[in-house]
């Protein structure tokens, strides 16, 4: 495993303990040269899952861009990252379990609010602002008329 610090290959294995119900290995390690710590994550490796963008391009599903995503929502909010990398989690469950190889990114999208609304509102208006590409004001009102009325 590669150092983030210093890019030296070797290192050695501190700590190690099954983390997501033993989906994953989470390993604490020592670089060789430099002494610094880092974490690293060892999953099983499955069947990729393909991302239908919007304008029709492919691409394999990234965990890390998903899990930016929710981080830049939820900025400044009283959300741990410990939370969004649960929810990042559950959502490639749900993907990973299902039988479609290739999926819209608009599916991913719609997963993602429905956690959000869930965890902290101002994130998922934050979210889907963007990920709805709001035009104007009007737009954005409507989606918190939406969310009041479904509070009620």
């Amino acid at each position: 495993m590669k150092c983030p610090y210093c890019g030296n290959e070797e290192s050695k294995v501190i700590d190690s303990r099954p983390t997501d119900e033993g989906e994953r290995i989470r390993r604490r390690r020592e670089c060789l040269k430099c002494a610094k710590r880092f974490t690293t994550y060892e999953i099983i490796e499955t069947v990729p899952i393909i991302v239908i963008k919007r304008d029709k391009s492919r691409e394999t599903f990234d965990r890390n861009k998903l899990l930016n995503g929710l981080l830049r929502a939820c900025e400044k909010r009283p959300i741990s990252v410990d939370q969004l990398e649960r929810v990042v989690d559950e959502i490639e469950n749900m993907l990973q379990n299902s039988l479609d190889r290739e999926v819209p990114s608009s599916l991913i999208g719609e997963y993602a609010m429905k956690q959000l609304q869930k965890i902290d509102e101002v994130a998922y208006v934050r979210f889907a602002s963007v990920y709805r590409q709001f035009q104007d004001i009007d737009t954005f009102m409507e989606e918190l008329s939406r969310i009041m009325k479904n509070k009620k």
